[in-house]
């Protein structure tokens, strides 16, 4: 059996029970090197083999797995924060399907769930947004032209960019120009819950000014919209006047 399991945001700790519990099993893991913390490995059992997937290309990937099933070993496939944000499992599952590799995903903490965290924040404010985009911009590899940033900054919702942190100058004007005003609060969070994590808060005019200035170029998430600021309104789920199905708003 092959495990997709994510990692989380950086932090050992914040690896799920049950990715741990695989982890422990594990009888080979392939894990993505330039991301992922290498103190996730200090669980693995004796004897259990170790790769990088950093320094492999998907068929070399492929084939440790298949090894490994025809062997009856169990594999974990060890993926940054969640498989299912950028973590390029479709095409490996894809094959294994092919190939009759029986698999399942265990699902771990976003590093956009770490950012927040780390921001003291709350992406979906009431009267503030109630919508999270998480996209990258189009750097090495393409984005469908209809996901530009520019159009998704038409929403003015809370923006998430993974992957992008090299691209500043263009994200900020095309943030602006798609209808973010430049005063509008934005931070970079960089390795969100690693012993190195940084915060840098800014405006969206900032954002590459300040990514130079101290010298971030990968690994940092883009944070963008009104949640950052300080104005919202509070939840209509605990006003005592709103009534729900397990107690009676109180009315004058």
């Amino acid at each position: 059996m092959v495990y997709f399991v994510g990692a989380g945001p950086g932090a050992a700790d914040l690896i799920t029970l049950r990715g741990k519990a695989l982890l422990e099993n594990a009888d080979m893991i392939i894990y993505a090197g330039s991301l992922v913390n290498p103190e996730l490995l200090s669980f693995a059992k004796p004897g259990c083999e170790v790769f990088d997937s950093a320094r492999m290309t998907l068929d070399e990937v492929i084939e440790k797995m298949k090894i490994a099933s025809a062997l009856g070993k169990n594999t974990v496939r060890l993926h940054t924060g969640d498989p299912g944000l950028y973590g390029a499992i479709r095409e490996q599952t894809d094959r294994l399907s092919a190939l009759g590799v029986a698999y399942e995903t265990c699902p771990g903490v976003s590093s956009f769930c770490a950012a927040a965290a780390a921001l003291r924040a709350e992406y979906t404010l009431p009267g503030v947004t109630q919508t999270v985009i998480i996209t990258r911009a189009a750097g090495r590899t393409a984005v469908p032209g209809r996901e530009n940033i520019r159009s998704l900054a038409a929403h003015n919702a809370t923006m998430v960019l993974f992957l992008s942190a090299g691209l500043l100058d263009e994200i900020s004007q095309d943030l602006m120009e798609g209808g973010y005003s430049p005063e509008t609060p934005a931070a970079i969070v960089y390795k969100a819950s690693w012993p190195e994590e940084k915060i840098i808060r800014c405006t969206v005019a900032e954002l590459c000014k300040r990514a130079e200035e101290n010298g971030i170029t990968k690994t940092a998430l883009i944070c963008v919209g009104g949640f950052l600021g300080d104005d919202y309104e509070l939840s209509r789920l605990y006003s005592a006047d709103f009534s729900t199905g397990y107690r009676k708003g109180i009315t004058e």
